[in-house]
């Protein structure tokens, strides 16, 4: 079949789900870079993290009757503080060795996370109802109001973390303290602090793709 043959509206449509798809991934993996890209650790916990935030986000609205706004806001800042604490009592002990260390503990920790989840709730997903109703009638398709939501949140996510990263002051000490935290240490600044923050930014960017 010739590609000219295919409707110009079957292409769109095709465009239109990689952009939601690639939207998804792109909020699931800026943790990671931003984890990777300024502490150098292969976090292969991430998507372990990602699902405790998806879990939190379900127990939130089954138990507490909070739903998904308020599991925006708070599941974010509690998927951080657990990874600060992960990098307080054990990722910082590995800091200066080889990086395969790090890898291996959090691998371990993926692997403690997934299996105790999959004993409580088994390997079947839970039900969780879409926050938003309707959506906009394209000439090719019906584009749910949810996943044009999921489209805008993505960009301004990236957007906002890369301003927060490369423009601001904060930014800027995160940057340095990773490059000479030597130089950095000798102006004041706490550097552990520093990398801690930027683990556990890592991991709230997690829960938050999670919910």
């Amino acid at each position: 079949m010739n590609i000219l043959d295919i409707p110009p509206s079957a292409i769109v449509g095709q465009l239109i789900v990689g952009l939601i798809n690639g939207s998804f991934y792109a909020l699931m993996s800026l943790g990671l870079a931003i984890i990777f890209g300024l502490l150098h650790i292969v976090n292969f916990a991430h998507g372990a993290q990602y699902m405790l935030g998806a879990f939190i986000a379900w127990a939130m609205l089954e138990y507490l009757g909070l739903g998904y706004w308020w599991a925006l806001a708070i599941v974010p800042l509690v998927t951080a503080a657990l990874g600060m604490l992960l990098e307080r009592t054990m990722l910082r002990r590995l800091h200066g060795l080889d990086p395969v260390y790090a890898l291996l503990l959090t691998f371990g920790v993926a692997l403690l996370l997934e299996g105790a989840f999959r004993l409580k709730f088994g390997a079947t997903g839970q039900p969780y109802a879409s926050p938003m109703s309707g959506g906009i009638t394209l000439p090719f398709a019906f584009l749910p109001a949810y996943r044009l939501w999921v489209i805008v949140a993505s960009l301004v996510v990236c957007l906002a973390t890369w301003w927060f990263v490369e423009r601001t002051r904060f930014g800027a000490y995160l940057r340095a303290a990773h490059e000479n935290p030597q130089l950095v240490r000798t102006f004041g600044i706490r550097v552990p602090l520093l990398l801690t923050l930027t683990y556990g930014l890592g991991v709230g960017l997690a829960g938050l793709a999670g919910v």
